[in-house]
């Protein structure tokens, strides 16, 4: 079994024609036939966003990919994408435990992972474990125990097997020029910042007849267990922006917000509002909603030096502000619309291939883990509205549990 995985990873990464400015080349070109050199995927977690990234597969890189085995709690979930790429119903698992069956299938080279992110640190681990590569969507875990599962697990897959964190900005080429100009010093020493996430309240499914466990995972972005609140859930995208442009993590927080218009609708808190303390006394304020039927639309975080500010505005093609640019002393005009959405999966997509490919494995553990703790650091201090350290939050490790209907 050993000899024929190995084998098989080998023809993968040879099987594409590098050159110096290396480009995805199609299997057809370089094989025979296209199925027998396929990146081989399966998929945990089936729903909207597994079919979402599926479809970007296709679309970005359709001669590469091949989805071939599928895990979803609910049977329902696998209709779009059986339709669309003919995945066999012999290949669609249920339950919580059946995406093993994936892992140890010899002809799955890699797993994408849009599963509820409470079951993202297991699921990960458990697939590099297996030597598979792992394209893994955000938050990569809801509290302090999953974030440094995440890292370890990170340790384990360097070099070996590529690790791939869905975080469209990082991979987005104006966010990667606006991160560069501030390491150069374009708007001097960093003084403040604020970081923002509002967005309408999210749906409610209907859970009628279904258990207790059920119901919970059906609406798990409702569920501060499942999701980590939406402060984890949501506003990591920020939190992640803030930690890449001033290159650390905060060493403090302070929270407040609560649950006061979206009472209908799970138990998630509906506002937070954080002030971050980072090293060298930069303080970023966090401004996160999820409430509003109809209005502001935005993600994303400006940074404020004392020659000018960086605008990083996360955008879909149809919300937000859009602009990532700097203005002041050393202006650099960028863009009024980055469509950060399509663009940043697009990448992450080429990149996942190329990866596999070349042998050249990406691993986002580290940074996406951080980014994930932020959050944690930010709804702790929220909960306790009180001041909280990053050394607080490691050294307590509190693990959220899902309790006795969900295993994890």
């Amino acid at each position: 079994m050993k000899d024929r995985k190995t084998n098989r990873r080998t023809f993968l990464k040879t099987a594409a024609v590098t050159t110096a400015g290396w480009s995805i080349v199609s299997s057809r070109s370089v094989a025979g036939t296209t199925a027998n050199s396929k990146i081989r995927l399966g998929v945990i977690g089936s729903g909207g966003r597994g079919y979402f990234v599926c479809s970007k597969f296709q679309n970005n890189v359709p001669d590469d990919v091949e989805i071939v085995a599928l895990h979803d709690y609910f049977e329902d979930r696998f209709d779009l994408i059986v339709e669309r790429f003919k995945v066999p119903k012999s290949r669609c698992y249920t339950g919580l435990d059946d995406y093993m069956k994936i892992l140890e299938a010899e002809d799955v080279d890699g797993v994408i992972i849009t599963s509820p992110p409470y079951f993202h640190p297991e699921q990960t681990e458990r697939a590099v474990a297996a030597g598979k590569h792992v394209w893994l969507a955000k938050p990569v875990a809801v509290d302090v125990p999953g974030c440094l599962r995440i890292k370890e697990t990170g340790k384990k897959a360097e070099g070996k097997v590529t690790l791939l964190v869905d975080f469209q900005s990082r991979n987005s080429p104006f966010f990667i020029e606006a991160v560069k100009r501030v390491r150069n010093g374009d708007i001097g020493p960093m003084i403040t910042g604020e970081a923002f996430n509002q967005f309408g309240r999210g749906g409610w499914a209907n859970t009628e007849g279904m258990s207790k466990a059920a119901a919970r995972i059906r609406n798990w972005g409702t569920d501060p267990v499942l999701s980590g609140d939406i402060i984890v859930e949501q506003a990591v995208h920020a939190m992640d922006i803030v930690n890449w442009i001033i290159d650390a993590t905060p060493v403090m927080a302070y929270g407040t917000g609560g649950l006061k218009a979206r009472l209908n609708a799970g138990a998630n808190w509906d506002h937070f509002i954080v002030i971050y303390t980072y090293p060298g006394d930069i303080r970023v304020d966090l401004n996160c909603s999820q409430f509003m039927q109809k209005g502001y639309n935005n993600l994303g975080a400006r940074i404020f030096g004392d020659l000018g500010a960086v605008h990083a505005h996360y955008r879909a093609a149809d919300w937000g502000v859009g602009p990532v640019k700097i203005t002041g002393q050393n202006e650099w005009a960028g863009t009024e619309h980055d469509n950060t959405w399509d663009i940043g999966v697009n990448n992450n997509c080429k990149d996942f291939v190329k990866s596999i490919r070349t042998g050249e494995f990406i691993n986002h553990a580290d940074y996406s883990a951080d980014s994930a703790m932020t959050s944690v650091l930010g709804r702790t201090a929220s909960y306790r509205q009180a001041e909280v350290t990053w050394d607080e939050i490691l050294k307590a490790n509190e693990k959220l549990d899902a309790g006795p209907e969900i295993r994890g």
